[in-house]
């Protein structure tokens, strides 16, 4: 049975019987393709800091500079992922990627050629150029205070696994709100059926981002009826509702190119724009997929006595759309998952973000007529 909730034993959105499309995984989380780990670094200390680090491997530790097929794009780009124009120019992906807040981004990256340094210093001898994206904790973070040091983004590398993943307030997400809920870290999976395979989509979101007023679950638009208690966008508070960022992580075990990668994060914003958003100017939307198979393939190494020639199997392009339809589904899941298994938060200067409401959602949900599905 598909996990309903975290291992910490908060709830995710089908605890709540919140009917979802497609068939998820085994854990419902990124690291149902086989070979992902997701780790975390979280940091709360004291009343201002609530900020922290995710590592995403793709092919778990062992498998760190073993490339991957990997595409990228932008909604928009009031945000930064870093490593996105070696990407592009190569269309794989070999190192460890990592998500915190805004300014730490520079921190994360040095951390993560730090691991690389001590634990594979044979790599270190050609350029370093990992992905990090970054989402902005500064409502309840101090997000000026040099807290995330390259030291917690080496132990998110140590720390991930694969298995069951801890979602909301963790990692990267500590000090993320989405829809002026409590937001954070979030993930979910689809199984695809592909001629007599298998495969799994993964997707992993940081999710800061959202209006209240745009909040919709399972199609029914809650967001105006959620919570007179909203004290992110009716204080002072300087940001404009819908402001924040959301970076999320597409993973897949199916054989696909580069440019197959690409279009995977392309179909991302479908899956937000279930959720509700719109996409405001003040949120950096940043999308990163990639592929495990074909291991061994898209070297790009210095290293003379190369193969010379590689070979890429993957899915027709005309039988992609299952695949797209996966992102979408497991996308709009992670950001609920990221939502439903959370808590109340304060912060700096004292600074609130309600959880979502659970009772009050799902009876505005029977209210519209939407059965939910008994779990």
């Amino acid at each position: 049975m598909t996990a309903t909730r975290t291992p910490a034993g908060l709830p995710r959105a089908r605890a709540l019987g919140i009917p979802l499309d497609g068939a998820p995984g085994q854990h419902n989380a990124i690291t149902d393709v086989p070979g992902v780990q997701v780790g975390y670094t979280t940091l709360v200390e004291g009343e201002s800091v609530r900020t922290g680090v995710t590592a995403i491997l793709p092919r778990g530790r062992d498998g760190v500079a073993d490339p991957c097929a990997a595409g990228w794009c932008s909604l928009n780009g009031n945000g930064e992922m870093t490593g996105t124009a070696w990407v592009e120019e190569t269309g794989s992906l070999a190192l460890p990627i990592g998500i915190t807040n805004t300014h730490a981004i520079g921190t994360v990256h040095r951390g993560l050629i730090d691991w690389v340094v001590r634990n594979r210093p044979e790599l270190a001898r050609e350029w370093l150029l990992p992905v990090v994206g970054e989402t902005w904790d500064g409502y309840l973070n101090d997000i000026n205070g040099a807290h995330v040091r390259t030291t917690h983004a080496a132990a998110a590398v140590d720390a991930a696994r694969s298995g069951p993943v801890e979602e909301g307030s963790v990692g990267g997400g500590t000090g993320m709100n989405c829809y002026a809920f409590k937001g954070g870290s979030g993930t979910a999976s689809r199984v695809v059926e592909h001629g007599a395979d298998r495969y799994a989509v993964g997707a992993f979101v940081q999710a800061n981002f959202g209006a209240r007023r745009e909040l919709v679950v399972a199609g029914v638009p809650v967001g105006k009826q959620l919570l007179a208690d909203n004290p992110m966008e009716e204080s002072d508070w300087l940001a404009r509702p819908g402001a924040g960022s959301v970076i999320v992580v597409v993973g897949t075990d199916a054989p696909l190119l580069p440019g197959q990668c690409t279009a995977l994060a392309r179909r991302v914003p479908m899956g937000l724009a279930r959720t509700g958003t719109t996409g405001s100017h003040f949120s950096g939307d940043l999308f990163l997929a990639f592929s495990t198979a074909n291991r061994g393939a898209l070297t790009s190494t210095m290293a003379p006595g190369g193969p010379d020639y590689e070979q890429l199997r993957f899915v027709p392009w005309g039988r992609m759309d299952p695949f797209y339809e996966a992102v979408v589904q497991a996308t709009e899941e992670a950001v609920l998952n990221a939502q439903t298994a959370n808590a109340d938060m304060t912060g700096r200067d004292g600074h609130r973000t309600p959880a979502l409401p659970h009772d009050h959602l799902t009876n505005l949900l029977r209210n519209s007529g939407l059965r939910l599905v008994d779990r």
